[in-house]
């Protein structure tokens, strides 16, 4: 786990400050400076834009001053994450995340009395930016060191940092060193920690323990499936369940993918590293639930053992599935494990899943597809999503397509049977899985940053976690 520069400034009269300028108060603002600073302004061209950074030296050369862009605010955005009841898309968090590349090392304190909120997306601005992936080659440590601002939620932002850090170590490496073991493993060192109680069935006792459906995906591959279940908390508390999908790396299987389809494979469990590292932020913050943590871990691999296109399954709940396409092997091994998390009527239940191009297309990279059957949680989420600057986009459960996954041999298809819809008729799958009277959402998401932006390294990346953090610290913190 990278160390975090946040973590280590004290606060000295050495201290750089960040002054940060919004774009239109520069003018009012540089007024009341120095005309040597105004001079310094004018002839760097800084404009105060978003994440906009001027270096300011004194006469002896030293670095005296950072100003650092803040562009529109919030109130002056006009954006659809405004009409989405959201502040304005890039807001606090990303723009402190670009400063610790940027700047020298040193230590440096905001020059500013920020409120209690941006303060704290500030701090894990910085400590996101502060982030490097090392596993294989060094990477140094970036030498600027932030001073706490005095407002900020410090064991919040330690929290959230780790968190997203668990899940860019675990996506970004690669499947021979990210399999159904080494996942299960990292597991088992999060339940430790937590003092959690952890169940792993693996390979042909998941047959034994009806996972039919998840044995069915792994088997074959030399690394055996497994269903990591992970449970933690007073069994009297409200019941929180998080189910990921845990495909290590996916060929496709027979369907087998093209090599620029397969490139990225080793991401495709993303959604069972960010319910891990959710469920260690859970049990961190000691929320009052009952947690149970369900990652259903399997390589979909091609050997003659592989399920076939046309195959018929069984699945824990009891409903067939015909196989349409081997490649839609993600809502196969969580259709067992939600049917497993129901069985105790949770309170509330999230499932995290990079599960279909078509979100992709849709909504881009940025923007996981958020599907929920409760509008209340619904409301909730989106809300969330805005303040912690961690976007989610709704897609309806449209039952009107659910007719496109009808099956002439089985109880339902794993695919529809027309090109259109992909991540809704998806949704619409797993949700047979679940009765109406468990809240529920569903994440459709790329867990992958494609290029690099400020804190936000290309690589593997946590998508909707604090958005779904901040609903469950404000419902049972």
């Amino acid at each position: 786990m990278p160390a975090f520069a946040v973590k280590s400034a004290e606060k000295t009269q050495r201290s750089v400050p960040i002054t940060p300028v919004a774009a239109e108060g520069l003018k009012v603002w540089l007024a009341r400076q120095p005309a040597r600073l105004q001079a310094w302004v004018a002839a760097g061209g800084f404009d105060a834009s978003a994440g906009s950074v001027s270096l300011v030296t004194g006469k002896d050369g030293a670095l005296e001053r950072v100003l650092l862009g803040l562009g529109k605010s919030a109130r002056a955005a006009k954006s659809m994450n405004d009409l989405a009841g959201g502040a304005a898309a890039e807001g606090a968090l990303w723009r402190y995340a670009g400063l610790p590349a940027r700047l020298p090392a040193g230590s440096y304190a905001i020059d500013a009395r920020l409120p209690a909120r941006e303060a704290t997306m500030a701090a894990l601005g910085w400590a996101l930016g502060s982030y490097r992936y090392n596993r294989y080659k060094p990477a140094k440590p970036y030498g600027a060191k932030l001073v706490w601002p005095d407002a900020a939620d410090r064991a919040y932002v330690e929290r959230a940092a780790d968190a997203h850090a668990l899940v860019r170590d675990l996506v970004t490496t690669p499947a021979s060193d990210m399999g159904p073991d080494e996942l299960a493993a990292a597991a088992r060192g999060v339940a430790k920690a937590a003092g959690a109680k952890i169940r792993i069935v693996m390979g042909d006792a998941l047959l034994k323990q009806n996972y039919p459906a998840i044995h069915a995906v792994g088997r074959a591959s030399d690394r055996a499936p497994r269903l990591i279940d992970i449970t933690w908390g007073k069994p009297s508390a409200p019941k929180v369940t998080l189910v990921g999908k845990g495909v290590c790396f996916d060929t496709g299987g027979l369907d087998l993918k093209p090599s620029s389809g397969m490139q990225l494979m080793k991401k495709d469990m993303a959604g069972a590293a960010q319910a891990l590292a959710l469920g260690r932020m859970i049990t961190q913050a000691k929320l009052n639930v009952r947690l149970r943590v369900l990652l259903p871990t399997v390589e979909n691999s091609v050997a003659g053992n592989a399920m076939r296109p046309l195959d018929v399954l069984h699945t824990r709940k009891g409903l067939t599935v015909e196989v349409g396409n081997t490649d839609a092997e993600g809502r196969l091994i969580l259709c067992d494990a939600i049917a497993d998390a129901v069985a105790e009527k949770p309170e509330l239940m999230f499932d995290f899943a990079t599960l279909t191009g078509a979100a992709r297309v849709a909504l881009g990279p940025e923007l996981p597809a958020l599907f929920c059957n409760d509008g209340a949680l619904l409301g909730e989420l989106m809300s969330a999503a805005a303040v912690q600057e961690d976007p989610l986009w709704p897609l309806p459960l449209w039952q009107g397509y659910r007719p496109l996954l009808a099956s002439k041999v089985a109880d339902i298809n794993n695919i529809s049977s027309g090109p259109f819809a992909g991540a809704i008729t998806a949704a619409l799958f797993l949700q047979e899985f679940v009765p109406n009277d468990i809240p529920w959402a569903h994440l459709d998401f790329i867990g992958w940053n494609g290029t690099t932006k400020p804190g936000r390294p290309e690589g593997g990346e946590a998508q909707g976690l604090r958005a779904v953090f901040a609903l469950l610290e404000k419902r049972y913190g």
